[in-house]
């Protein structure tokens, strides 16, 4: 087995304490790289995903994700489409990023557009 990752450590972490405490409320996931950010509300009970949004959406694309602006952006987006969806609970799976700055932003713009977490 190769060895992980510091980062793949903490995702697997934070992964395992939602499974146990999120019951059948789907994942809001988010990953961030150097350009953009991407969000998923997943339901994992079906395996598949309800809603997404990122930076690389056509209507987001003049944008850069490498901001918290373009983050709030996905992040009111994404609650949009998720309460299309019928979903209005997740739990929120920050990944193995730290809860600040853009993954914050993108969070606080999903609870500002309805999403309960």
């Amino acid at each position: 087995m190769a060895k992980l990752t510091l980062f793949e450590r903490r995702r697997q972490r934070v992964r395992t304490s939602l499974r146990k405490r999120a019951g059948s409320r789907p994942r809001l996931s988010i990953h961030r790289s150097g350009k953009h950010i991407y969000a998923q509300v997943i339901d994992d009970v079906a395996g598949r995903t309800v809603a997404s949004a990122s930076t690389v959406d056509k209507d987001l694309r003049g944008q850069t994700g490498a901001t918290v602006s373009g983050a709030q952006e996905v992040g009111k987006r994404l609650a949009e489409r998720a309460k299309e969806a019928g979903v209005t609970q997740v739990v929120f799976d920050r990944g193995g990023f730290l809860f600040h700055g853009r993954v914050k932003a993108l969070a606080d713009a999903a609870r500002e557009g309805g999403l309960e977490f």
